[in-house]
């Protein structure tokens, strides 16, 4: 990994990155699900319903995926689908 960042990584997709990204945690930008496919509208929905019970609008990428019981394939989509909510800044990805 050397010089890169984690952000750098985590975009990358790199298998350690990964492991990373499991250790991070996500934080609610906008409750905004307009143009965003389902995975990404479960996110935001998980999110903004944590938040909205008078929460911190973040949580942990470990916690969700053992909330929204994900594996394999699942569990990766479920990656991309945050990297791609970060991209469009709705979420933003903290380590």
């Amino acid at each position: 990994m050397g010089n890169m960042s984690i952000r750098e990584a985590i975009l990358t997709g790199k298998k350690r990155s990964e492991k990373r990204l499991v250790k991070t945690f996500i934080v609610l930008l906008r409750n905004t699900t307009w143009r965003c496919g389902r995975l990404e509208r479960l996110v935001v929905k998980h999110l903004h319903r944590k938040s909205s019970n008078f929460g911190k609008p973040e949580m942990s990428v470990n916690e969700m995926i053992q909330n929204l019981n994900l594996s394999g394939k699942k569990r990766n989509e479920f990656l991309d689908a945050i990297r791609r909510l970060e991209r469009r800044n709705i979420v933003r990805i903290a380590p």
